[in-house]
């Protein structure tokens, strides 16, 4: 692999400090520190923020060379949606530019001056939304950090891959700051950019690595299948991910429960906050576990005191006590059920009660397939995903690499996973057939 770290001309470094030693062995030397990247290498470049300045940036950026680097900040920790906030790209020959997507939300344009070009992101499946709804998708994509997980890597995040392949450090200070606040500050836009400033040169690196390794191939299935993936289906009944809900039990306690997330949803989705800064977790599962109360009752619960003081505190409490007592009087018909209902197989470990059978070949089969990751170099998980694996052998197909195969391909395995994996599984359905088959 080439050495393709920043050289001192072309990167600004700051030398970290190594913590203080205070016995050496006459033999071994202290570990080198590693350089900070604190400053772009072309210096910070000014915000876009107009459609004339945006032009210059397309203009620049079609005029650049090779690949092109993308990352976008959100504001998840503070709102509800998960829009873009600033939008990171570089390209050789081009340099940095920092977008606001708020004053230029249409960046179709940049999109169809890049369209030959192939992106470059870490992550991708947390920016590619983001940038669809601004009006941009790749036609091809190289992903670092489903690199880095191909090629075994212990740590993939972006400052972890940055400081091994190239030898410098990232700082991630600002990395969950409100990137939703306006004027952004100088040191954030810093931070955003250093995030592209070595990406394309980390895409060189781990592109060698994979190549090396024999999986560069499998790489670019995975970075197609990524770019071909339809947005994520909305979550079936999300209300049960609130922290703490195994506390609550019994339909009408779930059903308070579910009725506060449902309105909480609303009103964070209205107010673009994100949910638990309208109502934390803690106080819906208080609510529910109380029942049906008063304005004045809910006010002296721990996640509801205070609110009173206020009008508009006043007004939310009213209104929480009114859902409260309206799901309290639901009928019968409309309650939740106890347990999740579930699209596909239920979770592995209720498979032993289930169906013994098949908790007996997905006990086998994992055990396989992590032989074969390891045999690979390959995270179990990116050899074949769990889900893939539980709905493949909860309802089996005929025995046989074909129907195997097949089966696999309809679930969404790629080809190399699918070349990897269907003969040792097609071997423990057919071990399975006596038992399934005659009952035995």
């Amino acid at each position: 692999m080439s050495d393709s770290r920043p050289d001192s001309a072309s990167t600004s470094l700051t030398v970290v400090d190594a913590e203080t030693i205070a016995e050496v062995e006459p033999d071994t030397a202290p570990e080198a520190p590693v350089p900070l990247l604190d400053t772009p290498a072309d210096g910070l470049p000014e915000v876009t923020t107009t459609p004339m300045s945006l032009r210059a940036v397309i203009d620049r950026m079609a005029a650049g060379h090779g690949p092109v680097a993308l990352d976008t900040e959100r504001a998840g920790g503070y709102r509800y949606s998960q829009r873009a906030y600033l939008v990171q790209v570089r390209r050789r020959g081009a340099g940095t530019a920092l977008i606001d997507p708020i004053a230029c939300p249409d960046l179709s344009e940049l999109a169809a001056a890049l369209a030959d070009a192939e992106w470059v992101l870490h992550a991708a499946s947390q920016d590619l939304q983001p940038l669809a709804e601004l009006g941009m998708s790749p036609t091809t994509l190289f992903d670092t950090e489903l690199a880095g997980r191909l090629l075994n890597r212990p740590r993939v995040g972006l400052a972890a891959l940055v400081e091994v392949e190239m030898g410098v450090r990232l700082a991630k200070e600002h990395s969950a700051v409100d990137w939703s606040s306006r004027p952004m500050p100088t040191e954030w836009l810093t931070y955003a950019a250093l995030d592209v400033e070595l990406l394309l040169e980390l895409r060189d690196a781990l592109e060698a690595d994979l190549r090396s390794a024999g999986k560069l191939d499998w790489a670019y299935e995975e970075f197609a299948a990524v770019v071909a993936a339809p947005p994520p289906p909305r979550r079936q009944e999300p209300w049960r991910r609130l922290s703490g809900l195994h506390k609550v039990r019994g339909a009408r306690r779930l059903a308070l429960a579910r009725a506060l997330w449902e309105e909480r949803d609303r009103i964070a989705e209205r107010r673009d906050i994100t949910p638990s800064r309208v109502l934390p977790d803690a106080a819906i599962v208080q609510a529910a576990l109380a029942g049906p109360v008063t304005a004045e009752q809910l006010g002296a619960l721990p996640g509801f005191r205070g609110r009173s003081r206020r009008a508009r505190g006043r007004a939310e409490l009213s209104r929480w006590a009114d859902v409260l007592r309206d799901a309290s009087h639901l009928p019968p018909d409309q309650l939740p059920t106890a347990k999740p209902r579930y699209d596909g197989p239920p979770p592995a470990r209720a498979w032993a009660d289930r169906d013994p059978e098949a908790a007996a070949r997905l006990s086998a089969a994992r055990a396989t397939l992590s032989e074969i990751a390891d045999a690979h170099d390959l995270p179990a998980e990116n050899l074949l995903t769990p889900d893939v694996l539980r709905r493949l052998l909860w309802e089996p197909p005929e025995p046989s690499t074909q129907g195997v195969a097949a089966r696999l391909a309809d679930l969404g395995a790629r080809d190399w996973q699918i070349g990897l994996v269907t003969q040792a599984l097609s071997t423990i359905l057919d071990e399975a057939v006596p038992s399934l088959v005659t009952g035995e």
